[in-house]
């Protein structure tokens, strides 16, 4: 199904672009949880790390709770494994070794593995919350987070994989070959002997085109199907687009 522009009109102000963007992520979420993640894996939606960081979609290992998704009957359900396309970069990076000491809160017993960012207009909008979203994402790299960034914003035209490539201090051979307002990009952290590296897949997006599948990783785990193109094609039918 065609990708809309939900920032201009005809389709918007009477469609708020808002609204798409809270259907999508929980699409997203049921879809990963219902016919993606292996067992012991469980996606969910805004979630808080910390005081105020913010993940639009995140994944979570939930090992320690020993969790495995069912069907109706109570039946294990399995769950397809999934090779993802070739890289479209590997960048080398530097992951800090965890030698500290940290405190968690043990409710729930939950690891963060993978982040999925759909990009709104807030986060583009000036050079601080630019730097701000590269930040975060990179904070997420750092950690060997999985990351997926979703920007489907026409209303303006930064782009944020060269925000935060800019922010690695990588060379523009890491960035769009072009001005790119629109696009899906995938990050997979990896410490391969004893050089660290991201893995980068980068597709340019475009409006009246179908979205990608795209990689998700997961911290530790595999590397799995984040389906762009199904989940929204599920949001319009849903939402009347």
């Amino acid at each position: 199904m065609p990708l809309l522009d939900h920032f201009h009109a005809p389709l918007y102000p009477a469609r708020r672009w808002e609204s798409m963007h809270a259907f999508w992520i929980a699409e997203i979420a049921a879809r990963l949880n219902q016919a993606v993640l292996p067992p012991c894996y469980l996606a969910e939606c805004q979630i808080h790390i910390g005081g105020r960081v913010e993940v639009d979609m995140a994944t979570l290992d939930l090992q320690s709770s020993q969790a495995v998704p069912s069907n109706e009957a109570g039946v294990a359900v399995a769950v397809e494994t999934w090779a993802p396309p070739a890289t479209t970069l590997v960048l080398p990076a530097v992951f800090p070794d965890d030698i500290e000491v940290r405190v968690f809160a043990l409710e729930g017993g939950q690891e963060l593995v993978a982040a999925v960012e759909v990009v709104g207009p807030g986060n583009k909008d000036r050079p601080e919350t630019r730097r701000d979203f590269a930040a975060k994402c990179a904070s997420y790299l750092q950690a060997g987070i999985g990351l997926a960034i979703v920007d489907v914003v026409t209303s303006r035209l930064a782009n944020l994989h060269d925000e935060l490539m800019r922010l690695l201090d990588h060379d523009a051979s890491a960035r769009f070959p072009a001005a790119t307002p629109i696009y899906a990009s995938a990050y997979r952290p990896a410490r391969r002997g004893t050089s660290d590296q991201i893995d980068v897949w980068l597709t340019p997006l475009g409006v009246g085109e179908s979205l990608p599948t795209m990689p998700l990783a997961l911290r530790g785990g595999a590397t799995v199907r984040l389906e762009l193109e199904t989940t929204y094609a599920a949001v319009r039918e849903r939402s009347r687009l």
